[in-house]
């Protein structure tokens, strides 16, 4: 059995019995790989996380105002502006530029839009 071990531990090695291979490794991202663009694609790349985050957070705090409204009033609010009148809120949050904020009182969802 241990020759059978040696056997399999050689042929287990990468690169046993296969012809090397002469491609090279491709980037797997698609960021630009220039050292001068660096400092830009970061800054894209924050700014994109800040709205995302800015969005979630923001649906976050309607859908808990909503869902205490229907607890309270046993229905949705018709609209977002009776979550600050029943003072849910003390106000709506505004929309990430270029983005705004949709409403549906059927089903109590809020959503985030571009414009």
């Amino acid at each position: 059995m241990v020759p059978l071990l040696g056997a399999a531990i050689l042929c287990g090695t990468p690169g046993c019995g296969q012809k090397s291979s002469t491609k090279s490794a491709e980037p797997t991202n698609s960021a630009s790989s220039s050292p001068l663009t660096a400092p830009v694609d970061y800054l894209g790349a924050v700014g994109k996380a800040q709205r995302t985050a800015g969005k979630v957070a923001d649906t976050a705090t309607l859908n808990q105002a909503i869902q205490m409204f229907k607890v309270d009033h046993d229905r949705f609010p018709k609209d977002l502006d009776e979550l600050v009148q029943e003072k849910m809120l003390p106000a709506l949050p505004d929309a990430p530029y270029g983005m705004k904020i949709t409403y549906d009182a059927r089903t109590g969802q809020v959503k985030v839009v571009k414009q």
